[in-house]
């Protein structure tokens, strides 16, 4: 039930946030991997059901995509904000979503290699890490692949490079530090519930 209402909260947004895109075809591009991956979670439920946790965790970070994707990541509002506020030299919400990816997207993936493979702690914990390494390298390689096969000015727009040389590095350091963060969020989480055995299980062992 709560699924269906994360899904149907999701496509409403989603829907929202296609009127009138910054960049109609920066959009379509935008969208064509994220209604992927919810397609692939909707068809997967049965034989791959994940916990409520995680299911909001991933449209946690869908949100943050959806926005960028309708704004460009360049033209965020709340990045400008962030950007007058600290005297920061570019739009950083790119950067957020990086780390949101990080951040929010370890915890489900820790449960599917759990069900997968029957890793436990420090190998559960080292699949992780290096899965979500691979890929934010991967994401980079698609933006790049993208941005050459598309009009230069929709390249720029789709990279959001804004004149960052080291762009790619940047974003997959945010996306690093996100994961790390998720896992020691995760290791604190599961010890607390180690010390006290009547605690509901919640991001705990039992669903890892």
């Amino acid at each position: 039930m709560i699924q269906s209402v994360l899904l149907a909260g999701y496509l409403v947004f989603w829907g929202a946030m296609g009127l009138a895109p910054l960049d109609s075809q920066n959009w379509v591009l935008s969208s064509i991997l994220p209604l992927t991956f919810v397609g692939a979670l909707v068809f997967g439920r049965r034989s791959m059901p994940l916990s409520t946790a995680s299911y909001m965790l991933i449209g946690g970070f869908l949100a943050f995509h959806t926005v960028g994707a309708h704004y460009t990541y360049a033209q965020v509002p709340v990045g400008h904000w962030l950007q007058g506020l600290l005297g920061l030299e570019r739009n950083h919400f790119d950067r957020v979503t990086h780390f949101a990816f990080g951040l929010l997207l370890t915890y489900p993936l820790l449960e599917v290699f759990r069900r997968l493979s029957g890793a436990r702690r420090l190998l559960l914990f080292y699949l992780a890490f290096m899965t979500q390494l691979g890929l934010a390298g991967a994401w980079e390689i698609i933006e790049s692949v993208v941005a050459q096969l598309t009009r230069p000015d929709l390249g720029v727009a789709f990279l959001g490079a804004q004149g960052d040389p080291w762009d790619a590095q940047h974003d997959m350091l945010a996306a690093t530090c996100g994961t790390v963060v998720a896992l020691l969020l995760t290791a604190g989480w599961q010890r607390l519930e180690r010390q006290e055995p009547g605690r509901d299980p919640g991001l705990s062992e039992a669903a890892l």
